[in-house]
């Protein structure tokens, strides 16, 4: 029986690496919303944000 365990430890190995395979993918997949959340946080957001398009307008 103890053929029976070895399998069952290759097989949580083999899941564990796909599981992580995954989330990996996922990251590298969403990587752009990833960073431009990121970079949201540090901004500080004014009290009307729909106006927030129209500030580069009365830049030189």
């Amino acid at each position: 029986m103890k053929s029976n365990s070895t399998w069952r430890f290759v097989l949580a190995i083999v899941g564990a690496s796909l599981a992580a395979a995954g989330f990996i993918c996922i990251v590298v997949a969403n990587w752009n919303k990833l960073t431009a959340c990121a970079a949201s946080l540090g901004k500080k957001r004014s009290a009307c944000p729909e106006f927030d398009d129209f500030d580069d307008d009365y830049t030189t």
